[in-house]
């Protein structure tokens, strides 16, 4: 036997021992999540078992202890499954999303909460929302906006009729692919179905590869996928989670214009987040109608140096031509600056309100 051969048994047997050193501590773990959830229901049978603020922490603190050769986010997702799968010992979570199945949406979600988690398809965002009011799900996942396309307003407005809370975000890198299923004939693609999102993140390319074809907005992409299953003449845009349920083929892959097109989704709950150490608060604030509103909407963040990741106007539902401000910034609530920014704040709006402090997206 070769000195090759030698040192590869000896590697595949160094692997095996591994193996059973990892399924012992991954039971051991899974032991201990059990153990938590009975000192929680030992003294609150309404315990939260999931804690947003938590699990970031965790996921920091493995990335940062991390010394390859897999890289940190790679490794952050093998414990995103791991605490999935722990958490489902304690108390499954429910998490409704924008459906159908197969959705970036749902991709989104399965990203955040991991595999183990309990996905609801709703039909509109306004029903995710709903959903989480109600009690009926633990928590909801919506589309917010599209480094591409920009903000998603019917998510912003719904805002403004809810009392829900942010409690995280996920961005999701999104490609998208030009579908067909097994009975389409190539050739005679005439009609191509879509979410207009994802039409608007294509544009140049179906410009120059199809520009005669009949544009038809769908619901979501896992709509247009479920339609060209019927149909001999169209294909669908749509990702790898909708291509694979509803088997159909790419003959085109990444066909977005953009190669950093990424969505950023908001997770929603009825519950408020402690910090976690890097956190992000949304505001909605409505300002009187004057000259030198947004100056003093924005003049307290600049003098106490709080960043603004994100500044959006919509319209307000109280008069014609008022204005409300959706802003995300750097920072928790329960830090004083912000406190005392957002003290200064109320003092100069008509109306504010905290959708939510909540961890900064990790993965």
């Amino acid at each position: 036997m070769s000195d090759s051969s030698i040192n590869l048994d000896e590697l595949r047997q160094r692997i095996d021992q591994l193996d059973g050193d990892i399924l012992r501590l991954i039971s051991e773990r899974a032991d201990c999540a059990q153990k938590v959830a009975h000192v929680k229901l030992a003294h609150d049978k309404d315990a939260v078992f999931y804690r947003p603020e938590r699990e970031a922490q965790v996921l920091r603190r493995i990335m940062s202890l991390n010394q390859g050769p897999l890289d940190s986010e790679e490794m952050a997702r093998l414990f995103r499954e791991i605490m999935s799968a722990c958490l489902a010992l304690e108390q499954p979570i429910k998490v409704a999303y924008l459906g159908p199945e197969g959705t970036f949406t749902q991709q989104a979600a399965l990203k955040h909460f991991g595999e183990s988690a309990i996905s609801l398809p709703m039909a509109a965002i306004d029903e995710v929302f709903r959903e989480v009011e109600a009690g009926a799900v633990n928590y909801g996942v919506v589309p917010v906006e599209n480094s591409t396309e920009g903000v998603v307003n019917h998510t912003l407005d719904t805002f403004m009729d809810s009392s829900i809370h942010i409690c995280g975000e996920v961005v999701l890198r999104i490609h998208h692919h030009l579908l067909i299923s097994d009975t389409t004939r190539r050739d005679k693609i005439s009609r191509i179905y879509s979410h207009p999102q994802s039409f608007g993140q294509c544009r140049k390319w179906l410009d120059a590869h199809y520009p005669h074809a009949e544009r038809v907005p769908v619901s979501s992409n896992a709509e247009a996928a479920k339609l060209v299953k019927t149909e001999w003449h169209s294909a669908a845009i749509a990702g790898d989670m909708a291509a694979k349920l509803y088997g159909l083929e790419r003959i085109a892959d990444k066909i977005e214009d953009r190669p950093d097109n990424s969505t950023r989704f908001l997770i929603i709950g009825n519950q408020q987040v402690p910090m976690a150490g890097e956190d992000k608060t949304s505001i909605v604030v409505a300002m009187r109608n004057q000259p030198g509103a947004l100056h003093d909407l924005l003049e307290p963040f600049h003098r106490h140096k709080i960043d603004l990741t994100r500044i959006e106007t919509r319209p307000s539902r109280t008069g014609v031509w008022n204005y409300v401000f959706f802003i995300d910034f750097k920072g928790h609530v329960d830090e004083p600056r912000v406190a005392a920014v957002l003290e200064e704040v109320k003092l100069r709006a008509s109306e504010l309100r905290v959708l939510g402090s909540y961890p900064q997206g990790v993965l």
